[in-house]
């Protein structure tokens, strides 16, 4: 793969002159094959050669196959999650982390590495969650991740839904949540020091019925409990 510093190099210019002409943009030159919104911009070695020596640019190989090397929103969407939960997934498991290769300073991941693990992840489960006395389905240390992850999608996402989604218990599920929107709204009164932390649950889209707890866990961490917050519903 080529960098847009590596087609400058290629031609034997400087960078900002690459960059300033935008020569990786001409008629007739590859296509990048990153991703849609991709940080860093990747162009095939065999295609941007053939281009600038005059040859025929062949055809990329059709996607699919298993060995292919997918970025973050690549993988995101192979999965059906947002770029930023996939970072949160991709962090917690070893599995994906021993299967990362880096491109020209970019993550990828093969294919067949992504597909593995969103088949691994545990299915939708009765409502009731795990049978009493059985352990859960995601190990501790990456707890936190995947209910980031869930939270990350639906800020209103409930416990049976994280029961249903990790295959963990009632208890396991509700202390992750409270915990976790507690940390966020303890994080935002951070940066707006005027908001109450009712209406920092209310900007985070939590809904009422959670927001008490949640309330609750971010003056603990704050260690400075505010009496002016009000919550407005019982916990949930």
């Amino acid at each position: 793969m080529r960098t847009r510093e590596d087609l400058a190099r290629d031609r034997g210019m400087s960078f900002g002159t690459f960059r300033n002409r935008k020569l990786y943009a001409v008629p007739g030159h590859p296509a990048p094959i990153s991703s849609v919104g991709a940080r860093v911009l990747l162009w095939d070695a065999e295609q941007t050669d053939a281009f600038r020596d005059g040859r025929p640019v062949p055809a990329l190989p059709p996607p699919g196959d298993n060995e292919d090397l997918l970025d973050r929103n690549e993988a995101a969407a192979e999965l059906g999650v947002t770029p930023k939960s996939w970072d949160s997934y991709q962090r917690a498991a070893p599995e994906l982390a021993e299967q990362r290769v880096v491109v020209a300073g970019v993550e990828h991941w093969p294919r067949r590495a992504v597909v593995a693990f969103k088949q691994a992840r545990p299915g939708k489960r009765a409502a009731t969650g795990r049978p009493a006395g059985s352990g859960d389905a995601v190990p501790r240390a990456e707890l936190a991740a995947r209910v980031e992850a869930l939270l990350e999608r639906d800020p209103a996402v409930t416990t049976a839904q994280v029961m249903d989604d990790l295959g963990v218990s009632y208890s396991t599920a509700q202390k992750a949540l409270v915990r976790l929107r507690g940390a966020r709204i303890a994080e935002l009164m951070k940066t707006d020091p005027g908001l109450q932390a009712d209406e920092a649950a209310g900007t985070l889209g939590y809904p009422p019925a959670v927001r008490r707890a949640a309330v609750a866990e971010a003056e603990r961490q704050a260690g400075t409990p505010r009496p002016d917050s009000r919550p407005t519903a019982l916990s949930g």
